[in-house]
């Protein structure tokens, strides 16, 4: 199976990686220039050559999963895909802009499965002339087991049952969710951050505080700011928003301490600053003042 993968940043290359190392599945990296395609996957293979030194891997099992992915623009290596999975930016006009131009291109047997991770898959399939599925994946996708597979208002029940079996042909397991704001995921861990933003603008606690509490109180593996930074604070607030948006509901007010961050550019480990600033050597340490 061909899988076109749309956008080469880090979602992109995590999802290009974990259809590569299953046998059978080749993929078309794309991005909106040559350049940015090419440079996902030099990270993808950059990532991999850490895994052979640590003995992890073998350069032959490294060349056989590089060479099943080929970087491109998708009006070049897409039309024989067999499936689409679009990872491009969390913005509705830019997933819907890119389904339209997908569906000039692909052929008419080509599923188109949507990477969103809050957004709603009916809206995202107006004026497309094939459905869209949603196949949402976690950071890191080449690694992480979950994949939520989401139906729209006009999605045929034959193609979530083709996305699940495709999830479990690649070592993931499938959760089937009906569309709803936020999915099952994000609608509760979201605003679980977004709370610990709250309770660090109120002066409750500090960002070491309200991490190592809900460590060493709620055995969670990361504390929910550093969580944060992982995931992203603009991906965080852009699903606050959307929750908020297709709710009413009060509730899903963004943080305005996470708003104050994303618009000076603090978004979290990608940018080297949020919660925590992200040192060269791997360390981190929390920000005395946001």
């Amino acid at each position: 199976m061909k899988v076109g993968v749309i956008g080469a940043g880090t979602m992109g290359q995590g999802i290009a990686k974990a259809f590569a190392q299953i046998d059978g599945y080749t993929v078309a990296l794309c991005d909106i220039k040559q350049e940015w395609a090419e440079g996902g996957k030099d990270k993808i293979v950059k990532g991999y050559a850490k895994l052979v030194e640590k003995g992890k891997l073998t350069q032959e099992e490294v060349d056989k999963i590089t060479g099943s992915i080929t970087p491109g623009l998708k009006e070049d290596i897409c039309a024989d895909c067999d499936l689409i999975v679009e990872a491009a930016f969390e913005d509705m006009t830019v997933k819907q802009t890119t389904f339209k131009e997908l569906d000039a291109i692909c052929k008419a047997d080509c599923i188109f499965a949507s990477n969103t991770s809050s957004l709603s898959i009916t809206e995202i399939g107006k004026g497309v002339n094939r459905p869209v599925v949603g196949m949402h994946f976690f950071n890191p996708a080449d690694r992480m087991k979950l994949i939520e597979v989401i139906a729209g208002v006009n999605t045929p029940a034959d193609i979530v049952e083709k996305i699940k079996k495709i999830s479990e042909e690649i070592g993931k397991t499938p959760v089937q969710v009906n569309e709803a704001a936020g999915f099952v995921v994000n609608r509760i861990l979201i605003p679980m951050i977004n709370e610990a933003a709250f309770i660090k603008m109120e002066g409750v606690s500090d960002i070491e505080g309200i991490d190592s509490a809900m460590k060493l109180g709620a055995n969670h593996p990361m504390g929910p700011l550093e969580l944060g930074d992982y995931v992203g604070l603009d991906i965080c607030l852009a699903i606050m928003d959307v929750l908020y948006k297709e709710t009413g509901d009060s509730k899903y007010r963004a943080c305005p301490l996470i708003r104050k961050m994303v618009r000076g550019g603090n978004l979290g480990c990608k940018t080297g600053k949020g919660f925590y600033v992200y040192n060269a050597d791997r360390t981190k340490t929390a920000v005395d003042k946001l």
